[in-house]
Formats: C-alpha cells, structure tokens, sequence
C-alpha cells in the first residue's frame, strides 16, 4: 500500500465514488478534460559545515491540484486539505477560470500498471539520523587529512520521497512513489594569498545506503580537491572567437539550456522558440543526434509515469542534424495534434504541468577524445560549467565554466578560470564537427527551472568540437 492510499484515501475516506464526483464538478459540457493531482512529500536535508553540524531539517508537504481545460485555457485551484469538501471546493473553483455549466458524467479509469525505474522505498528511513551526521564527519575528516592546505569545507545529504496520484476525465489513473537522494561536497584550499574553491557531488534515485555505504562520498570529496587544487594554479582567461572542445558529461547542461529548452513543445506551439516550425529541417551538424530519456533505470531525471500519468519515453529531439520533434504535455500535444511524449512535469500539486526535459543528452559519435584534443591547435578544452542563462526566443546563451584549460598544438595546457562561452543554440549546433565515442551522463545533481517551477533532470554528451564559439575572458 502506497503513501496516497494509506495517508491520503484511507484517511480521508476518499473513495472512488467521491473522486469521480469531484471530477465531474471539475469538467463540464464544454470542458476538455480535467485531472487532480494528490501528493504526499517528505523531505530532509543535513548540512555540515567545518565539522560542525549547521542544518539538519525535514519537513512533509502534502496537497491536491485541480485542474480544467479548455482549449488553451488552463483553470487551477489547490488545497492542503484533503477534505472532501475542500476538493469541491477547488473542483469549482477551477471550473469556474474556465467555463461554468452542466456537469459530464466520468467514470474513473482502472489503476495503471507501470513499469517501475526504482524502488518504492523512502531513502529518509533507510540509514539513522546518527549514521547520516556520522557520514557527513566522517567525510570532513578524510578531506582535511588529505591536503594540508584546507581551508573550508562544506558537506550537505539530502533526500526526499515523493508519492504521487493523477486521475483524469480520459480515464488515466496512475500513481507512483519516486526516491531522490543527493550528495554535494566543497572545499576551499588556501594557498598563501590565494584562495580556490572546488565543487562536486552527485545522487539518483535510489537510498541512503548507497551512499554512505559505499564509497561514492569519497569519490566526490577526491574531486572536489582536485577542482580546487586545478583552480590554485590556473591564470586569467582571454577572450575571442576561437575553437572549443567540451568535455564529457556534465557540460552537457549546456545542451540542455541553449537547445533543449526550445525543444519543448510550448514554446513552439506559441511560435516563440528559435526551433519553431523546423520539424524535418536540418537544424545541426550531421554529427548531432540528441534525446531526450526519462527511461533510465535510478537516474535524478527519470519517472516511471510523468505528472500526468503517462509513461515516459526515450524521445529523438534531433537525429543527424534533422529535427525530429518536440517534447509534450497532453495540453500542447492536443492543441498541436501530435502524441504526448511522457514529458508533463510540474514542480508539486501546488503547479501546473507543463513539457519539461528529463534526461537530455547527445549520443555518442565516432571520435576518441583525444582525436578530438590532437585537432585543436589553439583553443580550449572546457570540463566543467558552474552556471549559465538562455534567451529561448532566439537561443542566446551564456555559460561560465568552472573548470577549463588551454589546448595548444593538440596538447592540454594551463588551466584558465573567468571564461564563458557566449554563443546562439542552433547556430553552435551547426559548427560542432567532432563528436567523440565517450557519453557519459552527469553524476545526479542537476536541476531545471521553468516559468518559477524546478525540477530534477539529467544531462549528459560526448566530448565534442565546436570549431568556432566567442568566448569571455578575463585577462587584460
């Protein structure tokens, strides 16, 4: 028995009958559909800091969305209270944005079976409060006998577990239980007057006991060291127009920002995307095919089911350089009479749903890397980005990398810090020449805001060659 069923249902004598009717209330004649979304949410967070334990928090939030639709209109209304009444409530009140009149009469579908990517275990109670503070010294400890030279460090362990409900007037009635775990670590060293920081982490959708049982902590805090010890000896970065190698992995998020974001489908059902209207156009190099995959089994973006009860899928967004399709919600794939792609997200009942990325990355190419770092008589190979921002409408992005280093006569050379990388989406697209056989995925810590929601998604690509992107620098 799920979460929904025993704390919410059950609790509240929620049978299928009074769902129906709230429903019904919920979607009249002249109404296209309506859902309600129950969840039930427990989190907490411990964060360590200089061996000294600073936060230690949990909280559970809980709630119900409505919603109607008609057309392109979107009425919504929640509650935190689970109350029959206060569902009516709401039910009316989200008709209402919409439309008023008589209700349909709705049968509620059967329970969907689903194929599960994870286990239905909430992580928060696999590993005692003690065990998680003694983790998080333990990993203080290790650091700071490791390098003489630190100065700070920083350790944070957090979990939630997520049960979740969606019925609909189509007939869907789906629910799932969703564990997310996430492990982050930060060192600053200090070396004379200087003083560099170093930042890693990762996590997934599986429990406690595989991290602090294991050695992924150390795996992170070994890489957090490394970061800062690369940025204490790095020199200021120069700025042109030159050609960029990007390295496996997490730069892939710069995929994600400058091109997955208008390959969501309301942007392009509003015409406001760079990507609108170029389904079957060539849009990239030959050398790009990108997906989109909320299929992989414990990934930070994976879902079993999507917020609206739909399976997720392992989408092709572009495929040899042709645009394939976009990624939907069941409002903008109807309106733009295409299929949903599982792609229906939304940061918690208190919020609509709307097409989200979830695991987004370019498949892997013909070249070894270091084939790649041998083209490149000067330029810059970038391994890590610490931030970033896009204009959708037009694909202008900027990124600020975190780890990046020169490449000069096909060698890798000094490492630089300050360098961005400023460019358009589709333009840097189409001047990727390289892509390597290496795909990697992140490590589980990404994190995607949209119209004030965040998510949790993954990114992940090759090492590939952009021959030519402006890059910001520093250096006088």
């Amino acid at each position: 028995m799920n979460n929904i069923q025993k704390l919410v249902l059950d609790n509240y004598d929620l049978s299928d009958d009074k769902l129906i009717n709230v429903l019904s209330i919920a979607c009249n004649k002249n109404i296209d559909f309506a859902d309600i979304f129950l969840q039930y949410i427990n989190s907490e967070s411990w964060t360590l800091e200089d061996g000294i334990v600073k936060n230690g928090s949990s909280f559970i939030d809980s709630g119900v969305g409505i919603r109607s639709v008609s057309g392109d209109k979107s009425g919504f209304a929640y509650t935190n209270d689970f109350e029959y009444k206060s569902l009516i409530s709401a039910a009316e009140m989200s008709r209402r944005i919409v439309n008023l009149g008589d209700d349909k009469i709705i049968k509620l579908g059967k329970a969907k079976k689903i194929k599960k990517l994870y286990e239905s275990i909430s992580p928060i109670d696999t590993e005692k409060d003690d065990n998680k503070v003694k983790f998080l010294k333990d990993i203080d400890t290790y650091i700071r006998k490791k390098d003489s030279r630190v100065d700070q460090v920083t350790v944070n362990l957090s979990a939630s577990f997520d049960s979740m409900m969606v019925l609909n007037t189509d007939g869907v009635c789906a629910s799932d239980e969703r564990p997310l775990v996430r492990f982050n670590v930060m060192v600053i060293l200090k070396q004379g007057d200087r003083r560099e920081r170093g930042s890693s982490g990762g996590g997934g959708r599986f429990s406690y006991e595989d991290i602090i049982e294991t050695d992924f902590g150390y795996k992170f805090a070994d890489e957090a060291i490394r970061q800062a010890e690369i940025n204490l000896t790095s020199i200021e970065s120069k700025a042109g127009s030159m050609t960029v190698v990007l390295g496996p992995g997490w730069p892939g998020v710069l995929l994600h920002e400058a091109i997955g974001h208008g390959l969501e489908g309301d942007f392009n059902r509003k015409k406001t995307s760079a990507f609108s209207d170029l389904i079957g156009q060539k849009v990239a190099s030959d050398q790009c095919t990108i997906i989109d995959d909320g299929t992989i089994s414990k990934r930070r973006g994976s879902l079993s089911i999507d917020d609206e009860g739909h399976e997720t899928n392992r989408n092709m967004l572009i495929e040899k350089g042709i645009l394939k399709g976009y990624m939907q919600d069941k409002l903008n794939a109807k309106l733009m009479n295409v299929k949903q792609t599982g792609n229906g997200r939304r940061e918690s009942y208190a919020s609509l749903p709307m097409p989200r990325m979830t695991n987004t990355f370019m498949l892997p190419g013909d070249f070894d890397s270091q084939e790649i770092i041998e083209s490149v008589q000067n330029g810059i190979y970038a391994v890590n980005f610490s931030g970033g921002q896009v204009d959708i409408t037009n694909g202008q992005f900027v990124f600020t990398a975190s780890e990046a280093y020169k490449i000069i006569n096909g060698k890798i050379e000094q490492p630089i810090k300050g360098m961005t990388l400023i460019g358009n989406g589709p333009e840097v697209l189409k001047k990727v020449s390289m892509v390597g056989n290496d795909l990697k995925l992140d490590d589980g810590v990404g994190t995607c805001g949209k119209d004030g929601q965040s998510v949790p998604v993954g990114v992940g690509q090759p090492t590939l060659k952009i021959d030519e992107i402006t890059v910001g620098g520093t250096q006088v």
